[in-house]
């Protein structure tokens, strides 16, 4: 493999992992009766219409058929990522679902 095929397949995986974790975000708002696009956009006001976010929202299942996804989890992965503004929104959702 050459270093162009290897730097092609780190971003095609990066790229699959990013999917995974904006499907893992939008099945959380899903659960939480949550309108993962609102909260996308009050993270990111300058990125409207996300392709990868819609994707995602149409991959996921109605709350009674998913699993949990827990609170931590979701923060991980958005840092992961360096979502950090996405994770700041989500927390301040966190603390109102706890009230």
């Amino acid at each position: 493999m050459n270093q162009k095929e290897l730097q092609e397949k780190i971003i095609q995986n990066y790229q699959g992992e990013e999917k995974m974790m904006v499907l893992v975000f939008a099945q959380w708002c899903i659960n939480h009766d949550l309108d993962p696009e609102e909260l996308y956009l009050r993270a990111y006001p300058n990125q409207a219409a996300n392709p990868v976010l819609r994707e995602a929202i149409e991959l996921t299942v109605p709350k009674e058929e998913a699993g949990e996804v827990p609170d931590q989890t979701l923060l991980g992965v958005l840092s992961l990522f360096g979502n950090e503004d996405l994770a700041f929104v989500v927390t301040q959702e966190i603390h109102k679902l706890k009230k």
